[in-house]
């Protein structure tokens, strides 16, 4: 059952954020959004009318190209849905809650610090002789005690409070700046890295936290895929906004899944002239995606079933253009799809991935807004498309040689 959450806080902040904007349609989002928490006291229109207000001016953001403000009601969205603590939205658009978090972080890594000298004073005390090798072991062996330590559920398990759990999930944000950051090894190296920082490019940083957060989620989708037991529910958060695995055509993942009341998309993306373009996710183990009859390969009933339900999910887009046009911004007509089924490891009859490939490419020949790729084609378009931006950001790959 979820938890809806609403107050005081998230109000003022969407009051601040309809400053950010000056277009009119989405503007008119937000003061829906205004409307339904209505003025001070009471619950602040907290419930599902809200999280989906949200997410309207969410879409109604990334339709205006307004991605900053898109990710911000996205956030909001998943606050008043009960996925993220008003903490973390504190982090993101409070300065003096910012302020505070970044000392707490200061303290803490202080205190670490101060932890660390003392094992070393342990070490030096029991082994005088101990070389910069063994703190390094000792260390070593620390952190990976660590990675056995947990929180488990069930019996055994250890019940956190809420504000316990608060700092669990503001420590995971912080995690993804502060992971495989490189480590000083002297004041002077400190000093170096501090000055390169300063005179870092911001474009490029962002670009390089941009492709190692797409090496992670390229990583998680990957080994989801390789595990048989995988739902599609599973598959789906790893696709989750990661609409760039589907290639340079789409700007966005669309918030709003459902545009018709008998039609909830797997995942909705914007192509660049303001077209949807629905893609639809089976399971990765499909052992009959591509069958052999009479020394014919033809694709499976799993495969028919799934173009069968992205066919009736476009029809009923075309059947209600200019409803969904007028409600929500989104032009349906004429939508096409793509539908993600299988993946040859998983497929019997000693069936090769060559053969698998070559049966959905003759079957993707005839068909007209309807595309079939495996799991194993996705991955690989993503992996070309990930190396090829890895190859811009390096100086060595992209500079040509001096004359």
């Amino acid at each position: 059952m979820a938890t809806f959450r609403s107050g005081f806080t998230l109000w003022k902040m969407v009051q601040a954020a309809r400053e950010l904007t000056e277009d009119v349609p989405v503007r008119e989002r937000i003061d829906a959004v205004l409307h339904i928490m209505g003025g001070l006291g009471g619950t602040y229109g907290r419930g599902r009318p809200l999280v989906d207000a949200l997410e309207d001016v969410a879409q109604e953001a990334i339709l205006h190209e307004d991605f900053g403000l898109a990710q911000r009601f996205q956030r909001f969205a998943a606050y008043a849905g009960g996925e993220l603590f008003l903490d973390i939205l504190e982090m993101y658009y409070d300065e003096e809650a910012r302020q505070r978090s970044e000392e707490h972080m200061r303290r803490m890594a202080a205190m670490g610090a101060d932890r660390a000298v003392a094992v070393l004073n342990v070490l030096c005390r029991d082994k005088p002789h101990a070389t910069a090798a063994d703190a390094r072991d000792l260390f070593r062996g620390i952190a990976q005690s660590v990675d056995h330590l947990g929180l488990g559920p069930g019996e055994g398990g250890i019940q956190l409070s809420t504000r316990d759990r608060k700092w669990l999930q503001k420590y995971g944000h912080m995690e993804l700046l502060l992971r495989d950051l490189p480590r000083p090894a002297s004041a002077e190296s400190a000093r170096m890295m501090s000055d390169v920082l300063a005179d870092a490019d911001a474009e490029l940083l962002a670009q390089l936290l941009e492709l190692k957060a797409r090496r992670a989620g390229l990583a998680a989708l990957r080994a989801a895929v390789e595990d048989p037991g995988s739902s599609e529910s599973a598959l789906h958060a790893c696709l989750k906004n990661q609409e760039w695995i589907f290639g340079g055509a789409y700007v966005a993942e669309l918030a709003r899944r459902q545009y018709t009341p008998d039609t909830i998309l797997d995942i909705p993306l914007l192509r660049g002239d303001g077209s949807l373009h629905v893609v639809e996710l089976k399971r990765a183990n499909v052992k009959d995606l591509v069958i052999r009859v009479s020394g014919h390969l033809m694709l499976g009933a799993p495969a028919h079933h799934a173009v069968s339900q992205a066919q009736n999910y476009l029809r009923a887009m075309d059947e209600n253009r200019q409803t969904i046009l007028a409600d929500h911004g989104v032009d349906t007509r004429r939508a096409s799809a793509t539908v993600v089924i299988g993946h040859p490891r998983y497929v019997n009859g000693s069936i090769s991935p060559q053969e698998v490939a070559e049966t959905l490419r003759t079957y993707n020949t005839h068909a007209a807004r309807i595309e079939v790729i495996t799991y194993q084609t996705l991955l690989e378009s993503a992996a070309r498309m990930l190396a090829l931006s890895s190859a811009r950001q390096d100086p060595d790959l992209t500079e040509e040689p001096a004359a």
